[in-house]
């Protein structure tokens, strides 16, 4: 099973598209989309709250293998924005998807495609291929070019689906992004398993809560499953916990790590500000979030004023709220009044 987050500025398509993609599912401040049709079940999310949240933005590209970026013609904030995440996070596998090609002229779009292809030089973006097509089901030909982009989706997820295959063996690890009681049934979650295989009946944690809990079964687009390998989307029903104390990037894992303090090797964004001590920042990693302070900066060992953009160093944070993370987990840092939000990303040092 492959995850594709659908992203990009408002009025891009985004969300058309998804709805052309699947079928409308799960809604909150994301909207997933399934697709049980092109030979794969497939899951597209909708970060359609984004701008107003970048939260959105970050779950969605947490829960996904693949990444859609669409570009109207022209360039935003927001689209800027979108690329530094992608890049910020070191996407691997996307596509940008060029989205008014039936108000744009051929001439425009190659000129717009070239112009991309020096923005996105030297990110992680940089090999992507740009598809033109359109999500106005208006048009003359509607949705014209997306049979291409879902035939390039397609390859992609015979690669992914290796990664994953490579990652079943390491220990069983889940992202919780929705948790409610059903009548009858308890305490159900949703989320996505990012290594390793998943079983009913296993007896195992649940993170930060630090607390044993045992998996009473699992379904995968409504059907059930005695197993969830790596990258499932899975409904879950769990045993020893309520959806109460759960929230959106809880871990479903043997072990974890969990704290409200972290020592991060970082590097600054080019397109951020500096940042210095006793800022007040907001830290993602996977699908958590929490504001942070900056204690101390470190560059070359030394005890800093600032960060400068575009350079590396060790940042001390202290927060308040329990995150849980492993030690491979990449944290972003980011800056919510700047208009460009995106500042760092780091791991643990």
């Amino acid at each position: 099973m492959v995850n594709v987050a659908i992203i990009g500025t408002e009025k891009s398509g985004r969300t058309s598209l998804a709805a052309n993609l699947g079928k409308k599912g799960t809604v909150s401040d994301i909207t997933m989309y399934n697709n049980e049709k092109e030979g794969k079940n497939m899951v597209f999310v909708d970060a359609h709250s984004y701008p107003k949240t970048l939260k959105s933005l970050v779950t969605v590209l947490n829960i996904s293998d693949i990444t859609v970026l669409c570009i109207p013609q022209g360039l935003d904030a927001h689209t800027g924005e979108c690329i530094i995440a992608l890049d910020l996070l070191g996407f691997k596998h996307g596509i940008i998807a060029l989205t008014k090609s039936d108000s744009t002229n051929m001439h425009a779009i190659d000129e717009f495609k070239a112009k991309l292809k020096v923005i996105t030089a030297g990110t992680a973006l940089q090999n992507w291929e740009c598809i033109s097509l359109n999500t106005n089901k208006s048009a003359k030909n509607p949705f014209e070019g997306v049979d291409d982009l879902k035939a390039r989706i397609n390859e992609m997820a015979e690669k992914i689906e290796v990664e994953h295959a490579e990652l079943n063996s390491l220990p069983a690890r889940i992202f919780i992004d929705h948790a409610f009681d059903v009548k009858g049934k308890g305490c159900v979650v949703l989320g996505v398993v990012k290594q390793g295989i998943s079983k009913e009946k296993d007896k195992t944690k649940i993170f930060p809560l630090d607390r044993e809990i045992e998996i009473k079964s699992i379904q995968s687009h409504d059907v059930d499953i005695d197993s969830a390998p790596t990258g499932t989307r899975v409904g879950m029903r769990l045993k020893n916990v309520q959806a109460k104390d759960i929230e959106r990037g809880f871990i479903i894992s043997d072990k974890e790590n969990v704290t409200t303090d972290y020592v991060l090797e970082c590097a600054i964004s080019k397109f951020t500000k500096k940042i210095e001590p006793e800022s007040v920042l907001h830290l993602f990693v996977g699908l958590q979030s929490e504001p942070v302070r900056v204690e101390k900066i470190l560059v070359d060992g030394k005890e800093a004023k600032e960060a400068k953009p575009g350079t590396t160093c060790v940042l001390e944070l202290s927060g308040n709220k329990k995150v849980a993370y492993s030690k491979e987990d990449r944290f972003l840092l980011s800056n919510l009044d700047l208009t460009q939000r995106l500042a760092a990303y780091g791991f643990l040092k």
